[in-house]
C-alpha cells in the first residue's frame, strides 16, 4: 500500500512550520463492491427458482489499470466450511476498471456474470447469503485474503454496498 502525504514549510522569522496530509491507504487491487441478500423477500413466501436464485449476488471490482487473473480465487460466506458455500474461479480473467457479478444460481459464464450452480431441491435451502447478517472473504488462488465484506439487515433494504 502506498501512502501519500504533502509537506508544506513556510518560514516564519525564526523557524518553520510543516503542515502534513494524514496519509490514505490504497484499497485492495480487487474489491467486493456489492452483496445483493434475500432477493426475493423471505424464501417462504414464494417457491425457489433460478431466476431467485440468480437475484443473490455479489459483485466484484478490479480497481487497476490491468487485466488481473481470478483463476483459483475463492469467494466464500462466513459459514462456508460447514455450509460449502465455497465459489471457486475457474480460468477467469476480469479486465481493468470492470466488475463481475457472482449468482447463486446456474447461468451461462460470460465476462460480466458467473454462476455458482446452485438450485433448489425440495426441503433444501439453495440460498448462500444469510437473511440477517453474514460475510463475504474473497480470497486469492494462494488463500491469502484480499477484501471481505459484511452486513446486518435492516428489515426492507436487502443490499450492501461495500
Amino acid at each position: 500500500m502506498r501512502a501519500r502525504s504533502l509537506l508544506l514549510a513556510a518560514t516564519l522569522g525564526v523557524g518553520a512550520v510543516v503542515i502534513s496530509q494524514p496519509a490514505y491507504a490504497a484499497g485492495p487491487a480487487i474489491q467486493i463492491t456489492k452483496i445483493y441478500y434475500n432477493s426475493y423477500g423471505r424464501t417462504s413466501d414464494t417457491p425457489v427458482t433460478n431466476t431467485k436464485l440468480n437475484g443473490e449476488y455479489v459483485q466484484i471490482k478490479n480497481m487497476t489499470k490491468k487485466a488481473v487473473s481470478l483463476k483459483g480465487w475463492t469467494l466464500r460466506d462466513k459459514q462456508s466450511t460447514a455450509s460449502g458455500h465455497i465459489f471457486k474461479f475457474g480460468t477467469f480473467t476480469l479486465g481493468a476498471g470492470k466488475t463481475v457479478t457472482v449468482r447463486t444460481g446456474k447461468g451461462k459464464n460470460t465476462s460480466a456474470n458467473r454462476y455458482w450452480g446452485r438450485s433448489y431441491t425440495q426441503g433444501s435451502v439453495a440460498y448462500i447469503w444469510n437473511n440477517t447478517s453474514d460475510t463475504a472473504y474473497l480470497r486469492n488462488a494462494s488463500g491469502t485474503l484480499k477484501d471481505s465484506c459484511s452486513y446486518k439487515s435492516k428489515s426492507t433494504v436487502y443490499s450492501k454496498a461495500c
